[in-house]
């Protein structure tokens, strides 16, 4: 049975579960995406197909894709936004951002039909019910927090997360381009988050995105992608951790590392770039054997964390993290993994369902009150495994020049032009394409200048953080968690952006001559003498890794203790 909402009377033809305005997440799976969103229907999978391998996953529920079309529909807006966006010019970013706001405007003052509200009010309520009746839950708190996890049983903090989609077009995620509200409480303040969620199908960068998808594919009508919002409890990881894991290499696409990410706090601060995580690598085939095979561990500054803002008017804040803290390892080796072996498992069983290696891309959090470890969002990655093996890319330098600053190397490429150090979104429109990008982080709202960028360099962020994933997926280099790139470059200067020489990237003043070389390894000859590779450094072995030899002929021990 469908625990649904459904509005009176029909739209169309569809079937009793694609006119729901609610499904529960134990109700969905992965092959539910048109009703709900890539995000929400891998969060249904997860929970029903992966809580018995030990995988947790908090529950909740989603507005359905149906649910969004209703509310248009009824209110008339689609013509209108039809209007307005008819002979929008993304280069001119001004126009954009003005188009933008009016379409939010225009979601934002059309209230919610009764029938959509109560649906949400009424599942919200649900939600509260089933947290505050499980007594085993609140057992689990000790004397006031049992107390008031029963009083507050009504109140239910829950995170309020948009999950745009496209349905005939399984291909396309529009992930990270609408909004997320964290630690929202009581029923009037999820039906507004929800609101909010619906207008954020219109940002500038979501507009963007599909206007840009618009253009590449044929048919492709952009008014066809829905939202579907999930609501879901919040893991308390305000008081204790959080990150973001890939079962895959990001910069190489080595698949036989799992990469971790950590830091204090809500996920947010690392998944904007806004702290320098704690990083750690797990071998996954040993992992599988039952070993331990954590490959290195590097500690991040990890300055500040995004805690709950009780009292203070805002759902949540980011305070400093002590000094003691920020000079250790925020989570276990046993936590570690447990998250790799996590990892594995929702990987494979993607994989399975894909019929395909699928290496994902998830988010994790640890709740500080019962200690538990939960899996928050998972979906495909899209950079690496969508790469051509078969060739091979690398960029070389022919010169050099003033080392100006260094960080945490994106990609494996060269980038050079004249700085542009902007710290402030709203001065996008200085940007001139060919520029390299200079500022503190990135966030979706600096997409429509980051794909014209020729490199990006920021002061904070590590691997997993937006401007990393967003250059991986743009094929720019970036440099990031330099620390001081905004003071140290100007605009203007002429610079080389380089993330070709190892995990550190470099900054160059000039322009330094360089050039590609590429290999098609379906060309190369087969020999009769063995191919064996000579490893010295330890960090060029995922990348090594993926050119075809016989082996390992020679491996250094004195240039490996060198290096390490």
């Amino acid at each position: 049975m469908v625990l649904s909402h459904r509005p009176e009377g029909n739209l169309s033809n569809q079937t009793t579960k694609d006119k729901a305005f609610i499904l529960w997440f134990e109700e969905v799976g992965i092959d539910d995406i048109p009703l709900v969103g890539g995000k929400n229907a891998s969060l249904g999978e997860m929970i029903q197909q992966l809580s018995s391998k030990g995988v947790n996953v908090p529950t909740g529920f989603a507005t359905t894709a149906f649910a969004y079309r209703y509310f248009i529909e009824k209110a008339g807006l689609e013509a209108q936004l039809r209007d307005l966006f008819a002979d929008l010019d993304l280069d001119d970013v001004l126009d954009l951002r003005a188009r933008g706001k009016q379409a939010r405007a225009m979601v934002m003052n059309t209230p919610f039909p009764p029938e959509l509200e109560a649906a949400i009010s009424s599942a919200y309520l649900r939600l509260c019910e089933r947290y505050g009746q499980d007594t085993d839950f609140c057992d689990r708190f000790e004397g006031e927090y049992a107390e008031e996890c029963r009083k507050f049983a009504s109140d239910l903090d829950v995170a309020v997360r948009s999950s745009a989609t496209a349905e005939d077009l399984p291909d396309a995620s529009f992930a990270g381009q609408q909004e997320t509200y964290l630690n929202v409480h009581g029923v009037k303040g999820v039906v507004e988050a929800c609101h909010k969620c619906f207008a954020s199908l219109f940002t500038d960068r979501a507009i963007s995105y599909r206007h840009q998808y618009a253009e590449r594919i044929d048919g492709f009508d952009e008014f066809s992608v829905a939202l579907s919002v999930g609501v879901q409890k919040m893991v308390r990881s305000d008081l204790a951790t959080s990150g973001v894991m890939f079962s895959i290499d990001t910069e190489t696409g080595f698949k036989n590392a799992a990469l971790i990410t950590a830091a204090y706090g809500l996920g947010e601060n690392v998944v904007q770039g806004a702290v320098n995580p704690d990083e750690y690598f797990v071998f996954k085939p040993t992992l599988k054997e039952g070993k331990r095979p954590i490959l290195e561990k590097r500690l991040g500054s990890k300055e500040i964390k995004m805690i709950y803002d009780i009292g203070g008017g805002k759902e949540t804040k980011n305070v400093p993290v002590a000094e003691p803290d920020r000079r250790k390892f925020c989570i276990s080796d046993d936590e570690v993994l447990t998250l790799a072996q996590w990892a594995c498992i929702i990987e494979d069983h993607y994989s399975q369902h894909r019929g395909k290696e699928t290496p994902m891309d998830i988010e994790w959090a640890k709740d500080g009150i019962t200690g538990e470890l939960f899996i928050v969002q998972a979906r495909p990655e899209t950079v690496q495994s969508q790469k051509n093996g078969n060739v091979i890319k690398s960029y070389k330098l022919n010169g050099s020049g003033d080392v100006l600053t260094t960080g945490r190397a994106v990609g494996e490429m060269i980038g050079a032009g004249k700085a542009r150090v902007i710290m402030d979104v709203h001065r996008i429109a200085e940007f001139q394409e060919g520029e390299v990008l200079v500022t503190n982080k990135t966030d979706p709202d600096w997409e429509p200048i980051m794909k014209k960028s020729s490199a990006i360099i920021t002061n904070q962020g590590g691997r997993t953080c937006h401007a990393a994933i967003i250059a991986r997926e743009m094929g720019i280099p970036a440099i990031v968690g330099c620390g001081n790139a905004t003071e140290v470059l100007k605009t203007g200067q002429p610079v080389t952006v380089s993330c070709a020489e190892g995990e550190e990237g470099k900054v160059y003043a000039g322009l330094v001559p360089f050039e590609v070389v590429e290999t098609q390894l379906d060309n190369l000859p087969r020999t009769r003498t063995k191919i064996l590779m000579n490893v010295g450094n330890p960090e060029e072995a995922f990348s090594l890794a993926s050119i075809p030899c016989d082996g390992v002929g020679l491996a250094r021990l004195e240039f490996i203790i060198a290096n390490h």
